[in-house]
């Protein structure tokens, strides 16, 4: 989903006066910094960076771009720092590898006259940046958390893997807490799995070993979901409980059109955001659009009946 009448401009190549960069005749140089592509939703996301970045700079003569992808919160903060000393970017468009240690970089980057567009994990600091693209962290808690409440109306025993500490992952949690309080869910244990199959494997190993019975698991991101699969399978339980991922991977949606009963149901969170997010960058220097302010992507479940609207076997996630 994207905010299809911008998008359009950019599809018509409107080419209205823009800023001085732009007008002038000088390209705009718009620095992406991303994570790496370390799991499933980052290769999405950095697929779908680079095929925006490729299509944007063959369009428009007065459009650069840096890209630059991080494996680390450290090595994100220096490739930004790159970004500002050596391109002299005049906008840029992050997705933070952690909310905490970016702030502060993203901040200079703000006060030193920059453009600066957050995607999907928000600064530790509100009102730094100039645009928001995000997908709705809340709903895809609060949605993963109704239908928990709905297909375990006696209440049971669940367990919850969490993302990488982030601000997107405290939205998720607390609307999915919120969305299962009073239904007789008990939760036994939370951690951390970092949106990472191998730490979400682990995770889901310590919970089997002390948890003879659980009923059911929040794993909040597809690749963690994936991990628990394995971890499951290996203990031989897998008749004893089913598992929610999210994001819409290819391969769990496979799985809810060929009815497997272990993985009920899905929650959508695209990784075609980050194309949002570069091409309303863009749309700054190539137009008079308004661009600033939040634009929030909704999440909605996916089911067995829905499911073959949401599979595309050629997509990379």
């Amino acid at each position: 989903m994207r905010l299809k009448a911008l998008a359009g401009a950019l599809a018509v190549g409107i080419a209205l006066a823009g800023p001085a960069t732009a007008q002038d005749g000088d390209a705009a140089v718009i620095g992406v910094s991303i994570p790496a592509a370390t799991h499933g939703w980052a290769g999405g996301l950095n697929f779908h960076a680079q095929q925006t970045i490729r299509e944007l700079e063959e369009r428009y003569d007065n459009l650069d771009f840096v890209l630059s992808t991080a494996s680390d919160p450290g090595q994100q903060v220096s490739d930004i720092e790159d970004m500002m000393a050596t391109r002299n970017i005049d906008a840029l468009v992050v997705l933070p590898f952690e909310s905490e240690p970016l702030t502060g970089p993203v901040q200079r980057v703000k006060e030193a006259g920059k453009w600066v567009t957050v995607v999907d994990r928000g600064l530790s600091q509100e009102n730094i940046e100039d645009l928001y693209v995000a997908g709705d962290n809340t709903a895809f808690g609060r949605v993963a958390g109704e239908f928990f409440r709905e297909r375990m109306q006696g209440g049971g025993k669940i367990v919850v893997l969490r993302g990488i500490p982030t601000t997107i992952d405290n939205e998720r949690v607390e609307a999915f807490q919120a969305a299962i309080e009073g239904s007789g869910i008990e939760i036994l244990g939370m951690e951390h799995g970092n949106w990472n199959r191998d730490d979400a494997f682990e995770v889901m190993q310590d919970f089997l070993s002390r948890h003879a019975e659980i009923d059911a698991v929040w794993a909040a991101d597809d690749d963690m979901a994936v991990g628990a699969l394995e971890a499951i399978n290996q203990a031989g339980r897998q008749d004893q409980m089913w598992v929610l991922g999210g994001a819409g991977m290819k391969e769990m949606v496979k799985r809810l059109m060929d009815g497997d009963t272990v993985v009920p149901a899905n929650v959508t969170y695209p990784p075609a955001m980050i194309s949002t997010a570069i091409e309303l960058t863009a749309l700054n220097y190539v137009s008079r659009a308004p661009v600033s302010g939040r634009f929030i992507i909704g999440s909605v479940l996916i089911t067995p009946e829905n499911a073959e609207s949401f599979y595309f076997p050629d997509s990379p996630f």
